[in-house]
């Protein structure tokens, strides 16, 4: 990861096999931070938003673990950004909203926390909201959202001003919990301080959610699983818009003769090579709340394709993007575009399916590692964040698939995690997890935009 790519621009890159991937100029060159925080581009800055434990609108701390996020347009040309939480059961006091002791947590009615944990060990996990101005680059309020839930990885926006925020766990009662987990949940995007009913969205399914992408045409919301051996879901809400109303659960499978059960993974055997496309087909799975954690197995049993570690998900030009993190000979990460049906989750569909492309499998570190969170930025690239075990970047992707470095963790070791663009393209905001910062990112995106 810590190959210069100055040298390496506009050459095609070798990993298990040719990668079919450039490196990009992009930006420019990587500039060191003085204060070793985040290394960005000639004419980039950034300023760190919030840290873990500052105090809140609401009086309650920030929580640590700042994961997944998006953005929403607030009143008077403000942004407002929702935050996922990925913390655990059981975690210390001061990595969730209640303070050091979990003092606070009295200070939330029982019926506003999904789970109250066990044994004064509350349920740390959920969301802040976070208002933003990004004329001036000033935060202008932020509070809890969502309490009570666990390990709140990504999720995603929906279009109707709503974030659908992911457990990444499926823990059932026991040490730690009174209810089971592995849920999705809807926070409304607001300024003014709101806490969320805890609804679980139970008939999006049980699972190790991870994110969600909403097709506009449609309403039919996508959802990625962080399994070595994971599917990729497709929830067909009974009311579009009104996921609480329940809907139908199922899963991808590629469509055609001799194609039941495609392994994407591309790790043995037969590969899907980057650029090709697969014409799917969606199989219906029922017990979706199962106690157990069979789900993806009963989807298998019907023919859907298995994928490396589904993370990061994201709806823009017309597709669905989304990174399988251990995907690839090398297991450096797959990034794949789903574009739906004209007639998605309708009679006509088998007519005329949606597709599937294994949009960039980069086989080699110093273009991506371990692509995780993703999003789309409002001029098209795909930015992603790395989280590998050493050097983490954000890197864009161009829609032709042309790789370049937009930024460097030098704080340390720590994944990059919620990339999302502010609704005016001016801001990209961005989480350090370990260390609990937020940032905001800004510069000349349109000026200088990657060849």
């Amino acid at each position: 990861m810590t190959l210069g790519f100055g040298g390496l621009q506009g050459c095609v890159i070798q990993g298990g096999g040719k990668s079919g991937a450039s490196l990009a100029k992009g930006y420019g060159k990587l500039k060191a931070d003085p204060d070793e925080i985040l290394d960005l581009p000639e004419g980039f800055s950034y300023r760190v938003v919030s840290r873990i434990g500052d105090r809140m609108a609401d009086g309650f701390h920030v929580p640590g673990a700042p994961d997944g996020m998006a953005t929403f347009e607030g009143p008077d040309g403000l942004t407002v950004v929702i935050r996922n939480h990925e913390v655990s059961s059981g975690a210390a006091g001061g990595m969730g909203p209640f303070g050091e002791n979990n003092e606070l947590s009295g200070n939330v009615h029982e019926s506003q926390r999904y789970d109250l944990g066990v044994e004064e060990k509350p349920c740390l996990g959920g969301t802040t909201t976070f208002v933003y101005d990004t004329r001036a680059g000033r935060l202008e309020s932020q509070y809890l959202s969502l309490a009570g839930t666990v390990r709140n990885c990504a999720g995603g926006p929906t279009p109707w001003n709503s974030w659908v925020t992911c457990e990444e766990t499926v823990e059932l009662p026991g040490k730690n919990c009174l209810k089971r987990h592995g849920y999705n949940f809807e926070v409304p995007a607001r300024a003014e301080a709101y806490l969320a009913q805890p609804e679980p969205l139970v008939e999006m399914g049980r699972f190790n959610h991870e994110a969600i992408a909403v097709d506009p045409a449609s309403g039919i919301v996508y959802q990625t699983e962080d399994r070595q051996d994971s599917c990729l879901y497709r929830f067909v809400p009974n009311e579009p818009g009104q996921l609480v109303k329940g809907g139908r659960l199922q899963a991808l499978a590629i469509y055609g003769p001799g194609e039941k059960g495609v392994d994407t993974r591309n790790w043995t055997g037969r590969r899907i090579v980057q650029g090709e496309t697969k014409r799917v087909r969606w199989v219906d799975l029922e017990d979706v709340d199962s106690e157990t954690d069979f789900l993806r197995y009963r989807a298998f049993d019907k023919g859907a394709a298995r994928f490396a570690r589904g993370e990061g998900m994201w709806q823009g030009r017309g597709a669905v993007y989304f990174a399988c993190t251990s995907g690839g000979p090398n297991k450096k990460g797959q990034i794949w575009r789903y574009t739906p049906s004209p007639a998605e989750g309708q009679a006509g569909e088998a007519d005329q399916p949606g597709t599937l492309e294994l949009f960039i499998e980069p086989n080699d570190g110093n273009l991506i590692e371990n692509a995780d969170n993703l999003t789309v930025a409002p001029w098209g690239d795909v930015v992603v964040c790395e989280d590998s075990k050493g050097d983490n970047f954000l890197v864009g992707v161009t829609p032709k698939g042309a790789i370049y470095k937009l930024g460097q963790n030098r704080y340390n070791e720590s994944e990059f995690a919620g990339a999302t663009f502010s609704p005016d393209g001016s801001t990209l905001f961005v989480n350090i997890q370990k260390t609990g910062l937020t940032l905001a990112i800004t510069g000349p995106w349109k000026e200088g935009a990657p060849s």
